[in-house]
């Protein structure tokens, strides 16, 4: 390949990365706005939330475009097909994460429309809303940096997460229990609390992507321990 078109070739790899980490930015902006507007009740917000779910969707079409034809024009091979791949597959759990974060937000909406918005029954949706978006944050953060070693750490984090929703569907459980007048509010809340443990869920997808880019292996559907394996430094002999 001249030296010229290597260079624009290696410009547009350059530039659907960027992209990628502005529709990063963007989810994370979204999913911090629907929970801020939960917890206030700024219906303004959550409606704004509802709406510019659009714009993710643009990105992920112009983005998944651009790769499309990167792959026509340049038929990419060894690590540049695998940006490219990872690139697809990243931004359509970025596109899911938004639609999470547009399911909050609409639910808030109606929780506040129908005057049953109780805002001391979210503190833990709250706590899970921060730590899965301090894992995709991390997840954004090893894929503009290449670093494949944070797949084990999101999938731990993944756990917690989890473990965080498990115990608050129990807790709901016994909301609606000792009190039937709870049930509708009850599944509203882990409506909420199972959106935001998706975005846990698609956070950790975009990270094993990074070990695919990185290290050409696939550890999705693979053990913790098998992830440890495939990520991590050895220690020597």
């Amino acid at each position: 390949m001249p030296d010229h078109i290597s260079k624009q070739f290696d410009m547009e790899l350059e530039n659907i990365r960027t992209r990628v980490l502005q529709m990063g930015g963007l989810v994370e902006q979204q999913i911090r706005a629907a929970m801020e507007a939960l917890q206030d009740g700024d219906m303004d917000r959550l409606e704004r939330v509802i709406a510019d779910d659009a714009k993710v969707n643009a990105f992920e079409v112009a983005i998944d475009e651009d790769c499309q034809h990167i792959i026509a024009r340049r038929q990419p091979a060894a690590s540049d097909l695998r940006m490219v791949i990872t690139v697809i597959k990243t931004i359509t759990d970025l596109e899911r994460i938004g639609d999470e974060a547009q399911k909050v937000a609409r639910v808030g909406r109606s929780l506040y429309q129908s005057s049953r918005y109780p805002m001391p029954r979210f503190r833990e949706a709250d706590k899970m809303a921060k730590a899965a978006l301090a894992m995709l944050h991390r997840a954004l953060d090893s894929f503009a940096r290449l670093d494949a070693t944070a797949a084990v750490e999101l999938a731990e984090e993944d756990l917690m997460l989890d473990e965080d929703y498990a115990s608050e569907l129990r807790s709901q459980i016994t909301y609606m229990m000792e009190d039937p007048r709870t049930i509708s509010l009850s599944i509203d809340t882990l409506f909420i609390c199972k959106a935001i443990e998706r975005i846990g869920d698609h956070a950790k997808n975009i990270s094993e992507y990074v070990v695919y880019l990185v290290k050409g292996k696939d550890i999705r559907h693979t053990s913790l321990e098998d992830k440890k394996r495939e990520t991590l430094p050895q220690e020597p002999v």
